[in-house]
């Protein structure tokens, strides 16, 4: 049975968790009961308050237009390289 878990009015009871190593990063999982809760999908936004870190659901979706953005870009033709190609002295038996 998959029950839909709807947000609470009051802070919910912590659990504790384990960092775990992620690379060269550390990450925590969170239990699907959580992430249900809040609505949190694919992406979060984190701060930092005092002791915490808070996790919260994005307000504002930052690559929401890239794809927009790019085809407008190319399609004036602005979409050239800005710093030009790097070539090393080397490459120059390479095939591109």
């Amino acid at each position: 049975m998959n029950k839909k878990i709807s947000p609470l009015t009051h802070p919910s009871p912590s659990i504790q968790v384990t960092v775990r190593a992620i690379g060269n990063s550390r990450g925590v999982v969170i239990p699907k009961p959580f992430l249900e809760q809040i609505g949190i999908q694919e992406e979060v936004d984190m701060s930092v308050e005092g002791e915490k870190i808070i996790l919260s659901k994005p307000k504002h979706f930052l690559r929401k237009n890239w794809a927009n953005d790019a085809s407008a870009i190319a399609h004036i033709g602005e979409d050239h390289l800005v710093l030009g190609d790097f070539n090393n002295e080397q490459d120059g038996d390479w095939v591109w």
